[in-house]
C-alpha cells in the first residue's frame, strides 16, 4: 500500500511541500450526479432564468475559490479558471466542473469542491419536493499541461 501523501513517517498529520515543484498550467475536472425523481428534474427544467440551477452555478464557482479554507491540508491556490456547468435530465441533474491554475500542485480538490457544493446546492432548492434525492462525485480528469 502506497504512503500517505498527508502522513509523516510518525503518523502525524502533514501538508504537502510542493516547494520544490515547478509551476505548470494544471487543470481538473469532476463530474457530480444528483438523482431524483423525474417530476423533480421537470420542476426544476421549467424554472425561469435565475433559478436553482445558476444558484448551484454560483455556489460551485465560491467553493472553489474557498477549497483552502474547507479542507485543511490542502493548498491556496491562484484559481486561473473555474468552469460549472449543469444540465438537467430525465431523472438527474449532470454537474460538471472544470478548474484550471498555474501552480505547483493540482486543482482536483478545487474541482471536486465545486462538483459537491454545486450538487449539495440543487438537493437543497429541491429538497421540499423530494426528499430521496441522492448525489455522488468523482474525478474525471486531472492534467498538467
Amino acid at each position: 500500500m502506497n504512503e500517505l501523501s498527508h502522513v509523516d513517517v510518525t503518523g502525524a498529520v502533514q501538508m504537502v511541500d510542493v516547494g520544490g515543484k515547478p509551476v505548470q498550467r494544471r487543470r481538473a475536472v469532476a463530474r457530480a450526479t444528483v438523482r431524483m425523481a423525474a417530476e423533480t428534474a421537470g420542476r426544476l427544467r421549467d424554472l425561469p432564468k435565475g433559478d436553482a440551477l445558476a444558484t448551484a452555478q454560483l455556489a460551485g464557482i465560491m467553493a472553489a475559490k474557498r477549497t483552502a479554507e474547507l479542507i485543511p491540508l490542502c493548498h491556496p491556490l491562484p484559481l486561473a479558471h473555474v468552469d460549472v456547468t449543469l444540465r438537467v435530465e430525465e431523472d438527474r441533474v449532470e454537474i460538471v466542473a472544470e478548474v484550471a491554475t498555474s501552480a505547483q500542485t493540482g486543482v482536483e480538490m478545487e474541482a471536486l469542491t465545486a462538483a459537491s457544493v454545486a450538487a449539495l446546492t440543487v438537493y437543497d432548492m429541491a429538497k421540499a419536493v423530494d426528499k430521496s434525492m441522492t448525489f455522488e462525485v468523482a474525478l474525471v480528469e486531472k492534467v498538467k499541461e
